[in-house]
Formats: structure tokens, sequence, C-alpha cells
């Protein structure tokens, strides 16, 4: 099988590039190598994969680039973006290049390269909006749902907001729509907070390995909001998983949506349930400041994982707790990759 892996050295990509290799796969990576960390993800495929790993610098946002590295393709993972909100709200427009265009270009190479591969797409819980109409209880330690308690579904009605909103949202509606009128072999994730080893995260994005990383290395952490809010959280090697559950079970999930998270199984609060496991794990002060809440940000989110769990015959395996330790484990045992 012929792979194609479109920012397959950045956090998730590194994974799904790794899996494939370790398979024995030859797996062709198509990344701009602008992200922070990759340089570190490269070496680290390269050393462990050789040969088995082509990797070849280019951009979404040209088409020849990308029309060139699909044709031939049997399998390709559209993981690439642009993936914080604030960059979105400061260059609306390098966001919906990236994220809107650089889906269409995908999409456009595949329709004419006349080979229909199968084509699995990364997009986000952002695509629901912020909710407003759904009704938040408060608890001690975290915000809840109070009447959806299995999560967000697929059902739910789409509501843009924000630059980067709009335009996975796009590109998540044209990838889903190029399986209808085309009758590509396209899968769309609709993804909530995805962390683990290889990622190296910011206040923006990947704010688990952000913590960890930060708390690790005796760094201020900046907690906006009162740090009740709570997320679904899924282990990377989980979604994994679930991709190669996906592609394996093509003749049901082409053209379909799921939602891909922890579900409410595997839920936490970014602080004031986050602090404990960590603080057990460091086991030395953390330095924390509160600041305002940042705009758009929901209380809860918790994806409703029923629809994936059924169709692709998948549940996570990793709990909260141990795919945090795991995470720093790696962080303790790799300390001159966050020098």
């Amino acid at each position: 099988m012929k792979i194609l892996v479109i920012g397959g050295v950045g956090f998730i990509g590194s994974h799904v590039t790794d899996f494939f290799a370790s398979l024995g796969q030859d797996v062709v990576v198509f990344d701009n190598l602008s992200r922070r960390g990759v340089e570190k993800n490269q070496a680290w495929l390269t050393e462990k994969h050789g040969k088995k790993i082509k990797i070849i610098r280019g951009d979404i946002r040209n088409y020849s680039e990308i029309a060139k590295v699909v044709k031939d393709q049997d399998l390709i993972f559209h993981l690439a973006a642009q993936v914080a909100v604030t960059t979105s709200v400061t260059d609306p427009r390098e966001d919906f290049e990236i994220n809107a265009l650089g889906t269409l270009n995908v999409l456009e190479a595949v329709r004419t390269s006349g080979q229909n591969p199968i084509l699995l797409f990364t997009s986000t819980n952002k695509v629901y909006g912020g909710m407003e109409d759904v009704n938040i209880v408060e608890k001690p330690t975290r915000y809840d749902y109070e009447n959806l308690p299995y999560g967000v579904p697929e059902s739910r009605g789409l509501d843009f907001h924000s630059p980067y909103g709009c335009s996975k949202g796009a590109a998540d509606q044209y990838v889903r729509d190029y399986s209808r009128i085309y009758g590509l072999r396209t899968i769309v994730f609709r993804m909530s907070c995805i962390y683990g080893t290889h990622q190296f995260g910011n206040e923006d994005q990947g704010w688990v390995a952000h913590f960890v990383i930060t708390a690790s290395q005796g760094i201020h952490i900046s907690i906006y909001g009162d740090g009740k809010q709570v997320r679904d959280i899924l282990y990377v090697e989980d979604l994994v998983q679930a991709m190669n559950q996906a592609i394996t079970r093509i003749d049901r999930t082409a053209g379909q949506v799921y939602n891909i998270g922890g579900g409410p199984q595997q839920t936490i609060s970014v602080w004031t349930e986050f602090y404990p496991i960590l603080i057990k794990l460091i086991d030395k002060e953390i330095k924390i400041s509160y600041g305002d809440w940042r705009p758009g940000d929901q209380k809860v989110y918790i994806s409703d994982t029923r629809k994936a769990q059924k169709e692709l015959d998948w549940k996570p395996k990793v709990n909260v707790e141990q795919g945090i330790e795991k995470l720093y484990r790696w962080v303790q045992e790799n300390p001159t990759l966050f020098k």
C-alpha cells in the first residue's frame, strides 16, 4: 500500500507515519517543516525507520506541489493545518489559505488523479461553535453539561466561530461533500483534545503537553479563566488506532463524519483536576497565575463518540492519568528536546 501523510512530521502526523512504517509500509511525508518541534520529530522518524520514510518539503497552498505527491497513492492522511484560534484572528488570510484553500487543493489533486485513494481528514470540534444554547452546571472542580450525558453528537448543527472555525469548518464540509458529489472515499474526524509524546504544545494549542513541559521546567504557567473548564482528552495512540479502524472499514466509513475524543469517560478540568495529577508526578512547586477568560473559550466541550465506537469497533484504551504519566515520562527522558 502506498501511503501519504500530509503534515507527517507534526505531532499527530509523526505518530501516523511511525505507525504505518512500523508495519513495514513505505510512507511518503509531505510537510512544510514550519512548526516548532518538527525537526526533532523528523530526526526521530528518520533514525527509527530510515528509507521506509521519504520526506518531501512542500506546502499544501501550492497546488502543483501537492498534485505531484498525491499521484498513485492508495491512502492519504491530510493532517496539515494552521491550528491556533489566536493566530487565525491575527492573520485570517493565512489561516484561510492553509486550512480551506489547502484542503481544496488536496481534494482537487485527489479528484483529478484518477486513483480514488482513501482520504482521511482531521477536522475539529470548533465547527460546533460556542454552543451558547447548551445549559452548563458548575460543580466543585468542573463545569458540566446539564442535558448532554454522552457529549456533543455529530448531528448537532454547525456554527463556525472565529476565522479558525470558519476555515476548518469549510474544509470539513468540502471533504464531506467531495464524497457525495464526486464519490471520493473520504472520512472526516472532528477531533477533541489530542495529547501525547512528540507534542510541543503552547498556550494556544496542545495545552496538556504545554502544562506538562512547562511545569517540568519550573516555568510559570498562565491559567485563563478559573481552571474549571472541562475537555475530553484522547491519547494520540488511541487516535491512530481509530484512524486505522476507519480505513479498514472504508466500505462503511466513506463519506462519514466522526466525533473523535476521549468522550465522557476521559474528561478533565484544565487545572482544578489536572493540577493534582501533575503535582503528584512532578513533586515540586508549580508556578501559576490566573488571567481573564479568553474569547470563545468554552466552559465545557465533550465529544459524543458513540458513533465511532459502534462503526469503528473502537474505544480509548489509555485513561487520563495513564496518558498524562506517559507524556510526563517522555518529557523526563528527553530533556534535550526542550532546551
